[in-house]
């Protein structure tokens, strides 16, 4: 964002902040979720995940549906009008319908009662236990607290940042007068973000502890929606470039906003256990700098030399959880691939602008010179590319062990090298190999696991 935007600027804001700053922005009160324990396992759930994860289950009934329908007819078949025909799959629809229904009202109404009677209507049970004995939903609050200050008695409470917009918030002033910034410009940041999560699951999907990768936008109040428009497609477009599948990525929008929110969508990918969030889109309005401006006694406002006037600029949001990203990328790049000849290979297929390392150095045996020329040419790479250098084992292991990583590019030295300074490139997807002059080795190599390469396709 800040390579390709001269209106963006980045920074690093703290991780403990005043705790005015979180009466300010709502968190206090309101970073909340509602809760319920299953009496028997004595596990305690969101509520909302419960109902969320139920809906799933009846998109995948009528999912199945269509598959096995689309087997029966080939060629033939209607998706649309076997959605709006086929009694089973309307039945499915129907149920799933209503049930949302009741689900966003509730959550809209914090109607804490609801939830839970959607939980016993449904017939919904604890995973562990199998069983239906469930308690009252508790809205439960999910910062984590702790003291600031060199007494027990002078101590003050403050709490660990759960987001990092509020440290791009109140350093927005800042920001904007030193960056002789203009509107529409944004300000970005990457950093740790705690929640005190009760239920931690799906391996890194959800944690205590994450990084956070946000941007706020500001922008003149009555543009905000086409601006949160513009930053849907151009959010959309980043996940989609890093080639795993446009059909794998969906936009979700909202049916409880959060209390600063007037627009609210969330970018899901498909995981190994459904489609789940890994970047949040919202139009937060005026309410965070309204806000501190109001407990800070500080003036926020913005002068627009084109408008002749003041006003507290709204903001459009992107928030991506650098983990979920991170999980998306690992699971869609795993695979397991059956050879011609059969054998079989696990291999990485990184993007390889984003692969930890880009080159393996390899000679093919361990004399005749060619060690010392693959050092040679090791350290001629390493200034540019994060490299490694590996003669151990047979090159046909090397190139698995490479695979397994998702390293792009192998390179191997022989005999052939010290002749005439060629030497065998060898391409982790398709397994192609093909000579090259040492002169032309890195361009080879720079030209697509470079960052550049993804950036380009966003211009």
């Amino acid at each position: 964002m800040v390579l390709l935007n001269e209106n963006i600027v980045g920074i690093d804001s703290a991780i403990f902040m005043h705790p005015t700053i979180w009466k300010a922005s709502g968190h206090t009160e309101a970073f909340n979720d509602p809760l319920i324990d299953n009496r028997d396992s004595k596990r305690r759930y969101r509520a909302d995940v419960l109902i969320e994860d139920f809906l799933a289950k009846i998109d995948d009934k009528v999912n199945k549906e269509i598959e096995k329908a689309t087997k029966r007819f080939g060629d033939k078949f209607d998706e649309e009008m076997y959605r709006q025909t086929n009694p089973r799959v309307l039945e499915y629809l129907k149920e799933r319908d209503e049930v949302q229904e009741r689900f966003a009202k509730a959550l809209n109404d914090e109607n804490l009662g609801e939830l839970r009677q959607i939980i016993i209507d449904c017939e919904i049970a604890c995973p562990v236990s199998g069983t239906r004995d469930w308690t009252d939903v508790r809205q439960f609050n999910l910062m984590f607290s702790t003291e600031m200050g060199a007494t027990s008695d002078g101590a003050m409470k403050v709490y660990l940042r759960p987001e990092t917009a509020q440290g791009i918030f109140v350093n927005y002033l800042n920001v904007q007068k030193t960056g002789r910034m203009r509107i529409p410009f944004g300000i970005a940041q990457i950093g740790k973000a705690f929640r005190n999560e009760i239920v931690a699951r799906q391996f890194i999907f959800r944690m205590r502890e994450f990084e956070q990768m946000e941007l706020q936008f500001f922008v003149r109040p009555g543009e905000e929606l086409e601006w949160f428009e513009e930053w849907k497609k151009i959010r959309m477009k980043w996940h989609q470039t890093l080639g795993f599948g446009a059909e794998n990525y969906r936009f979700n929008d909202h049916d409880k906003m959060a209390h600063y929110a007037n627009a609210a969508t969330d970018i899901e990918y498909k995981m190994p256990f459904g489609f789940k969030e890994v970047e949040g889109i919202h139009s937060r309005t005026d309410f965070d700098l309204a806000q501190h401006e109001k407990f800070s006694g500080k003036r926020l406002q913005y002068f627009d030399p084109e408008l002749n006037k003041s006003y507290i600029p709204y903001v459009v949001e992107t928030s991506i959880g650098v983990d979920r990203m991170f999980l998306s990328i690992i699971a869609a790049s795993y695979c397991e691939e059956t050879l011609e000849n059969g054998e079989s290979r696990v291999v990485m297929k990184l993007p390889p602008a984003l692969a930890p390392v880009k080159a393996a150095i390899l000679p093919l045996i361990r004399k005749g010179g060619l060690p010392e020329k693959a050092r040679e040419i090791m350290d001629k790479l390493k200034f540019n590319f994060s490299c490694q250098y590996d003669e151990k084992d047979s090159i046909g292991k090397r190139y698995r062990r490479q695979d397994a990583i998702g390293t792009p590019y192998c390179v191997t030295i022989d005999h052939q090298t010290m002749e005439d300074n060629t030497v065998t490139i060898r391409e982790r997807d398709s397994m192609e190999q093909r000579r090259v002059s040492l002169e032309t080795l890195e361009q080879e190599i720079s030209e697509k696991t470079k960052i550049e390469y993804l950036l380009k396709q966003l211009i």
